[in-house]
């Protein structure tokens, strides 16, 4: 599936249509104190069949992890010290925070404050241990989040959920981004396999990647889900993540 101006167009003007019908107003530049209250028009958006896909799925998905976990827990203590884990709040579905889990890759939680814009892990970030760029490389640090999943909190497919901080800086940047949440976020998406992914403050960027996420939003289907999930399995075999 390919992107077009008019296709995002036609998709934000019906995101809109719904989100009046609702009762709610055209969306408008927001500051970076916006409140959850922005996203309680949000209609739900899930086909049937989603969730089953993401307990069955996940299941399987939750035993490849529990193989994998002791090889990466040991690589990451033998690597650095500190937790396994790495916790941190994200954005969710229609604004609700939730704690989303990773195996740690950095060595501490330092932040980086840039002239007001989040802390993000940028290519090159010196925070990152060897090992935990060979977990970002084979997307296997994100594997925890099957839990997020099987709880409810994510999907397997959806808009990727970003920090708390860094959701709030992007609703400030586009007036639209907070349709993204009108969906569960997800391990991989639409923008993902587009290879729009990674921590960035690029603006086109993001323009890009929140215009795929919005497509998806619109979008969904189960059909498009399996084609997604099969991508991403797909790039992780042939090593072309374009993580970072």
């Amino acid at each position: 599936m390919d992107l077009s101006i008019n296709e995002v167009q036609t998709v934000k003007e019906r995101l809109q249509q719904e989100s009046r019908k609702n009762g709610g107003k055209d969306a408008v530049h927001l500051k970076r104190g916006y409140t959850s209250s922005i996203y309680k028009n949000l209609e739900v958006r899930q086909y049937k069949g989603k969730r089953a896909l993401d307990l069955v799925l996940g299941s399987i998905a939750l035993i490849f992890c529990l193989i994998l976990f002791p090889f990466i827990a040991f690589g990451i203590k033998l690597s650095s010290k500190g937790p396994v884990f790495f916790k941190q709040k994200r954005t969710g579905q229609n604004g609700i925070t939730f704690t989303c889990y990773k195996f740690r890759t950095m060595r501490n939680n330092s932040k980086i404050i840039q002239n007001g814009k989040p802390d993000i892990t940028l290519e090159g970030d010196e925070r990152i241990f060897a090992f935990g760029k060979l977990l970002r490389f084979l997307n296997l640090d994100e594997l925890p989040q099957i839990i997020n999943v099987l709880k409810g909190d994510m999907s397997l497919v959806g808009p990727r959920p970003y920090p708390v901080e860094e959701c709030a800086y992007w609703n400030s940047t586009f007036d639209d981004f907070f349709y993204r949440y009108a969906v569960k976020p997800g391990i991989t998406g639409f923008s993902q396999v587009k290879g729009y992914r990674g921590g960035t403050h690029s603006v086109s960027h993001m323009r890009k990647r929140t215009d795929y996420d919005l497509i998806y939003v619109q979008k969904n289907t189960l059909l498009m889900d399996a084609s997604i999930i099969l991508k991403t399995v797909t790039k992780m075999i042939n090593l072309d993540t374009n993580a970072h």
